[in-house]
């Protein structure tokens, strides 16, 4: 089956990124550096930064991430939000907090015209965020 998977880029602080993530969601994180491949290293001061990682958390998120060597231009990542929805608003509720920890609120985690919860926030690697609660129908 397939599956869609937030890719992550960063500059230098995959790593950090990363075992923030595993704080926030859990899960286990494995984390490749570029030393470990073959030709890989271009500069020996980037030896030790994340060529891959890859979170897995218990709750079905795969999330990966690396760093960007400087022969590659880097971008911050714009345009784009990493949305976590679903109908435990207390689990949410604790992402959200987690999240949003050294980072900046766009739109708090409130009650929205739609119902349910929704905020988006920018977390402290400057990775937009979107948390969106939506209570079990039944």
């Amino acid at each position: 089956m397939p599956s869609l998977n937030p890719y992550l880029s960063f500059k230098n602080e995959a790593r950090a990124a990363m075992e923030f993530y595993r704080s926030v969601f859990g899960g286990d994180l494995v984390v490749s550096t570029f030393s470990e491949f073959d030709g890989m290293v271009q500069d020996p001061a980037e030896a030790d930064l994340v060529m891959h990682a890859q979170l897995s958390t218990p709750d079905g998120f795969v999330l990966m991430g690396a760093d960007t060597p400087t022969g590659m231009e880097y971008t911050k990542p714009a345009g784009i939000s990493v949305s976590v929805s679903g109908d435990d608003e207390a689990k949410l509720e604790r992402f959200w907090n987690a999240l949003g920890e050294g980072g900046s609120v766009t739109m708090p985690f409130d009650v929205p015209p739609w119902g349910g919860r929704f905020g988006m926030l920018t977390d402290r690697f400057g990775i937009d965020w979107m948390i969106a609660y939506s209570p079990a129908q039944g």
